[in-house]
């Protein structure tokens, strides 16, 4: 299956420019991965980092010398491309990064099931699966006794939630909030909470 947590470290961003760090965040919103941030000066707790550098080190040969950044960074890029797409790993089962990534879980919903991700616009919430609920004072929306901390910043707002049998999306306005593994099964019984407006 595919990750559910990454852990980096506070203030890091990718090795690939075009992947920023905020883009980061959102694609592991997008997927159902928690972001976790390590505390500083804590190697123990960063583990996978640490192992990807030692891979790094030695099948990348940080030891040699280029003649631009540009080329280093070009040569990075060849590589880390390399790890993730055709590159076995022994912690995986021998498969790639990408493999295990886009694996869907057995009776997962068909991706084109689940609504427009962040940035692409608003999701038609007018098709079945869409629930509302306000986020409580403490930052949590619950859903089927499953209960979900989207902020206590965002207290008192009114959340749309869209459930799959794996997964539940939270939306606030067009903002995709988060996503998380569903723990729950069947329908939702209560379609609208108290004191929420009907979906736009």
């Amino acid at each position: 299956p595919a990750p559910t947590t990454t852990n980096t470290r506070p203030g890091t961003t990718t090795s690939t420019p075009l992947l920023d760090t905020r883009r980061t965040w959102d694609v592991c919103r997008e997927n159902g991965v928690e972001h976790l941030l390590t505390k500083p000066r804590s190697p123990t707790t960063t583990g996978k980092i640490e192992r990807f550098h030692r891979t790094l080190r030695a099948e990348f040969d940080t030891s040699r010398t280029f003649t631009s950044l540009t080329t280093a960074q070009a040569a990075l890029n060849e590589w880390v491309d390399y790890y993730n797409t055709q590159r076995p790993h022994q912690a995986l089962e021998f498969d790639t990064p990408r493999v295990r990534f886009e694996q869907q879980p057995v009776g997962a919903t068909d991706p084109s099931a689940v609504p427009a991700r962040l940035g692409i616009g608003r999701p038609d919430r007018d098709q079945d699966g869409w629930v509302t609920r306000k986020v409580c004072s403490n930052g949590v929306v619950c859903v089927s006794w499953q209960q979900v901390s989207v902020g206590v910043h965002r207290a008192g707002q009114q959340c749309d939630v869209f459930v799959t049998p794996e997964l539940l999306q939270f939306w606030i306005g067009e903002e995709l909030v988060k996503t998380v593994i569903r723990t729950s099964t069947g329908e939702v019984r209560k379609k609208q909470a108290a004191g929420t407006s009907k979906r736009n």
